[in-house]
């Protein structure tokens, strides 16, 4: 039997490169935050769970930082501080980022009526299920240091306990692997769905006088709908990769490449929310280039010019959360 693997030593540069995606991560995570605190207009139930997800890589961004900065090379008081920080909130982003494909699900697909009582559910288990497990991690001492052969300077489930496969499961991967499942086979089903509202609607409305406009905006939803399952896997498969890896004893984990991937992966899933849904939405992306700007469109009419997107339109005021037969077009449509 081979023995364990040596620690992975991190590079200056390699170090460098996972700050900097923590740093942008931070800051398109604050940008989404602030977006929704400085805009009403904006404020859909969708967004609203994008919030959430922004605070959880928010804090994810800040533990994750942290680790890498200090790179420890033992268990410590701030390790396990660190790790635990970094474990709920990493789980947390998991779930809320299931909860929203799956509240688009609901609503576009299954036209079923959702309130408070489905956002309350989303809480109840996308802060208190994480919250148990990392409880339940430190109060077992089972976050510590891992040797950087599971993460990336940081700590995360300590390599020495016993039961440590169960426990990295439980703290992250299972929920991880769960997403990859999950996150594909919904915004499938959603695109099939609208793309099947289209098609009716081009039925019945065959010489519609915006349908060239129209067109190109319904290209860019359906692209966005493929791209954030792609871009969640693209980030996160390489933390799986290596973790698969260190159950096998490969020396292959310690690949400095693998190790930067794995870096950026981990931390910069809100610098790549923050590019979709800020600076890839025209609406939101106008108004915040025309407030760095300091400039004031006064011949924009804000109201009747905001984009028809199901992420940026408010709710009507009736049955708000389900979308009908007039309310698929801004389904439909995005900037």
């Amino acid at each position: 039997m081979p023995g364990p693997l040596p620690p992975t030593e991190l590079y200056a540069s390699e170090r460098v490169v996972v700050l900097v995606s923590c740093v942008l991560s931070f800051l398109g995570s604050g940008l989404l935050v602030c977006t929704h605190a400085l805009w009403p207009e904006l404020r859909t139930r969708p967004r609203q769970l994008l919030l959430y997800l922004s605070l959880a890589d928010l804090l994810s961004a800040l533990s994750y930082f942290y680790g890498v900065l200090q790179d420890f090379d033992r268990t410590s008081w701030d390790c396990v501080l660190q790790g635990a920080l970094s474990t709920f909130s990493n789980t947390s982003s998991f779930f809320w980022t299931m909860a929203i494909a799956l509240y688009l699900y609901i609503t576009i697909v299954r036209g079923s009526p959702t309130g408070t009582g489905l956002l309350c559910c989303f809480h109840v288990v996308s802060w208190g299920v994480p919250l148990g497990i990392t409880v339940a991690a430190v109060a077992l001492k089972k976050i510590g240091y891992d040797a950087s052969n599971v993460s990336v300077g940081w700590c995360w489930v300590n390599l020495d306990a016993e039961d440590r496969v169960l426990w990295m499961l439980l703290t992250g991967k299972v929920w991880e692997i769960l997403a990859y499942v999950t996150l594909p086979v919904l915004y499938i089903l959603i695109k099939k769905h609208i793309n099947r509202a289209h098609a009716a609607l081009s039925e019945y409305r065959p010489i519609l006088s915006r349908a060239p406009a129209f067109q190109p905006r319904t290209s860019i939803a359906d692209k966005k709908l493929i791209l954030i399952p792609v871009i969640f896997i693209i980030l996160r498969i390489w933390s799986t990769v290596r973790f698969i890896l260190t159950l096998c004893n490969s020396p292959a984990v310690q690949n400095s490449v693998l190790v930067v991937l794995h870096g950026i992966g981990n931390t910069f899933q809100g610098g790549a929310n923050c590019i979709m849904f800020v600076l890839c939405t025209r609406v939101v992306r106008t108004r915040l280039f025309s407030s760095i700007c300091c400039c004031h469109y006064d011949e924009l009419d804000w109201p009747s010019q905001r984009s028809n997107s199901y992420w940026q339109r408010p709710e009507p005021h009736k049955n708000k959360d389900v979308p009908g037969p007039e309310q698929m077009k801004p389904l439909l449509s995005s900037t």
